[in-house]
Order: structure tokens, then sequence, then C-alpha cells
């Protein structure tokens, strides 16, 4: 696995989706003990202090969190105040606007409700740089040092294009193609795995199940960063994230719509009226029943539908897209979720020594055990042997593609990852053409690059 991501992480060296839907917040203290300063002394230095935690619930559950925060409060003495939640924009913002800010949020960009992008286009977000040099706490060995390369530097952690950090990689996996492996060689089915988009659309002429779904139109942010790639290569990627003028108006990006076009009229046409926080799971389920072929995912629907009914023989099949042409480059998006201080953070020289906890051996066992891979040297070797098949992509052939738009000023009723996935269900639902789509986002294109800061 070294070797995976030493190959992923190279290519991806330029420069994530989501999570779960709807609960109750968590807000609870963890336990006290010990005691720790910064960077790594032990000796209850935060005794009495007390640090507000916020992390999005997913797939990985909350009981994670609660642990890490009370190995925390053992190693300094600062009670942690957690706030778990499934829609944890929900619960936050109303508060932050509210002047009441929390000390360390663990919520990835890439959502519907884009609240780290907005926050970051108004310079609200705490500047880390400093953390990828401290001591992790408890350790002799620094943050930086800990974290696998590629995944600081590009994007996501990089908002502005600079060499400064304001969100902290945290989970990651490899996005692509899920399927049902019975249905194909490799698991005692007749139908060949695509290795290229027209092997993939062929399967039209040989299958009467429905080549596509996806759980909602957001999953298919990190399916269209992986596509840009295709077409293009990594520069051509970069230049895209950044609203090049000459990249989204290129033949390359025509080819891509070409794609998705064809792909929204191979979609189980009950995919769109599913496609929603609370019905998502319906279109999970179509690769289950065999109602669809291949559906965009990360690899935690895995624990998503683990006691969802099946079709006999069903077993979990992933690839990364298809190539463009014989012989092309395939491409996998890796997703990660991140870690950030708001910039109104009352505790931040303790929320950073929270975020360096978060890469410590300890904390990332924790998470580990629930399934949540952080980017830190040697955690893959860890992992089991049914999710070292979904990290295993990039052995396989296939590059990383790592990074998110770029962010820019806020831009009145623009809204980029609306425009490129969100339109896919008017599209198959045959109220927007394919021509309509690429004229919004290259409309909104124009209008963000105006705007980047």
């Amino acid at each position: 696995m070294k070797k995976v991501l030493s190959i992923a992480l190279a290519v991806a060296m330029s420069l994530t989706l989501l999570a779960g839907c709807g609960s109750t917040p968590a807000s609870t203290p963890a336990s006290t003990a010990g005691g720790e300063s910064t960077p790594a002394a032990e000796g209850g230095d935060y005794a009495g202090q007390t640090l507000k935690v916020a992390a999005i619930e997913t797939a990985y559950g909350a009981d994670m969190w609660k642990e890490v925060a009370a190995a925390f409060e053992a190693h300094t003495g600062a009670t942690v105040e957690l706030t778990t939640d499934k829609n944890l924009e929900d619960v936050i913002d109303p508060q932050m606007k509210a002047g009441n800010f929390y000390d360390v949020v663990h919520l990835a960009a890439g959502r519907e409700k884009a609240l780290p992008e907005t926050l970051l286009k108004e310079n609200a977000v705490e500047d880390v740089t400093d953390v990828l040099s401290m001591q992790v706490l408890g350790e002799d060995v620094t943050v930086g040092d800990k974290i696998i390369p590629g995944f600081t530097g590009n994007l996501t952690t990089n908002p502005y294009g600079d060499d400064k950090v304001y969100m902290m990689p945290m989970f990651y996996g490899p996005c692509g193609l899920f399927y049902n492996k019975a249905n194909f060689t490799e698991g005692g089915g007749e139908l060949e795995l695509p290795t290229t988009w027209d092997e993939f659309f062929a399967l039209a002429d040989q299958t009467d199940i429905p080549l596509f779904t996806y759980p909602v139109a957001g999953y298919l942010d990190a399916f269209t960063y992986a596509m840009i790639a295709e077409v293009g290569g990594q520069d051509f990627f970069n230049k895209a994230l950044q609203y090049d003028e000459e990249v989204w108006n290129s033949a390359e990006m025509d080819q891509m719509f070409e794609v998705l076009g064809k792909l929204a009229e191979n979609t189980n046409p009950a995919t769109p009226s599913y496609a929603n926080n609370d019905n998502f799971t319906k279109n999970q389920q179509m690769i289950l029943d065999n109602e669809a072929l291949f559906m965009p995912n990360g690899n935690w629907v895995i624990g998503e539908m683990a006691d969802a009914p099946r079709a006999e023989n069903f077993e979990w099949g992933f690839m990364a897209l298809p190539a463009m042409e014989e012989g092309g480059d395939r491409y996998s998006y890796t997703f990660f979720e991140q870690c950030w201080i708001p910039a109104g953070a009352e505790n931040k020289d303790l929320a950073k020594l929270f975020i360096s906890f978060l890469y410590s051996d300890e904390a990332a066992n924790i998470f580990a055990a629930s399934g949540a891979v952080q980017p830190i040297t040697g955690m893959t070797d860890k992992l089991s042997d049914d999710n070292k098949v979904y990290y295993s992509v990039y052995d396989n052939g296939a590059k990383a593609a790592i990074g998110t738009f770029a962010t820019t000023t806020p831009v009145e009723g623009v809204n980029i990852k609306e425009d490129v996935c969100f339109t896919m269900d008017s599209v198959v639902n045959g109220t927007k053409t394919v021509d309509d789509w690429k004229t919004a986002v290259r409309n909104s294109c124009a209008a963000l690059r105006a705007a980047l800061q």
C-alpha cells in the first residue's frame, strides 16, 4: 500500500463530497484527566480550559469522536465540549452567526450547503500552516512529517492558491464506480468490465439493466473531477479548478459533457426523484438490486448499505473511471475531509494542539477502528482486506486527482457545484439539454474567474 500511495500522490501533487443526512446534535463533555502543553510536554497546563469541537457525523459514526475527545482530555486536562450531527451546518452556522464560535470544526468542503467555502470567501477561517511544524501531541514527530505528501499544498487545503494552509486533511478515500461483481466475468457473470467509455456505453446493448445511477447529484463532484483529468491531463485539471476560460471552452470539455449527456440517457430514470437527503439510499439500493450497473461513490457506501437486502451472489466491486480512449489514463478522485478553525474561535492555541493530536497514532487508531482512514504514512497497512481492495485502485494503473474549485470572493447567484453537478437531474429528466448545461457552467466560471482572490 505504500507503493499505492506514493504513486497516487506523486501524480496528485497539484491539487473533495459529502456526508450523511439528518440527526440530533450531541453536545457533551467527554471526560477529564492528565495533561500536556504545546508542542508535546505532558503537564496538565490546560486544566480548567474548555475546547468547543464540532464534527460532522457520517457513516463512521460519532463514537470515534467521543473516544478521541476523551483521549485528548486525558493528555491535557482540558474539557472538550463535543457537538456531532449529520446536518452539522444547521447546528453550528446559526451559532457562529450569533458570535458563538467553535474552536475546531470537522466539516468538509464540497457539501451542498458549502459552509466552509462561504467562510473561506469571507476570510473567516484561521491560517493553520504552523500546525504542520508542530510536534504531534505525545509523539516526537511533526504533523507535517506524518501527513502523506500531496495532501497539503493543493487547492483544498490551500484554498487561496498560496503556501498557506487553512484546511487540514482528514479522512480520505478513493472515489470511483461501484458495481456488483456478480454481473461481470470476475464474479461469474457474462459482462466484461469496461476499460473505456465506448466499452461502457456498449453494455447498453448487452443487458437490460440501466447503466448508471447516483445517490444525489452532489456525488458527481468527485466523478467530474476525475473526468476533467481524463480528458485533459493534470495541468488541464489544475487550470479547470481555477476557472480557466480556454480550458472550459475547449474541445476536451466538450468531450466530457458529451459523455455526461450519454450517461444521463443511460441513467435509471427513477434516480432524480430519489436524489435527496431523505431517499438517496434508494438509489444506492439500485446497485444491490441490479437496477443499475454502476454508481459513483466513496468507500463509505459499504457501511451505509451493510444491512440492506441484495441480489443473490452480490459482491461489491470498485473501479476507476473508464478511459476516454483505449490506452488513455484512468482516474480516481481522492476525496478527503477537512478539519479547520474558525477565525472567530477563542481558544486557537488549544485548537491547534487538538488538531495536532488528531494525527497521533493513538487518535488515528481510534478513527481507523471505525473505518475512517487518515492520510498518515503507514495507515493503510492497518486496513482490513476488504478496504484494501478500494485503496488499491491506484495499484491497478489508475491515477489520482486531488483538489476542489478555487475559492473566490462571493458572487451573488453563482454556485459552481450546483451548475456542474446538480444540472444532471434536469438533464436526466429532460428539462435541460447538455448545451444548457455547458452554457451554465461556462457562465459561472467566467463570473468566478473575475472574482478570484
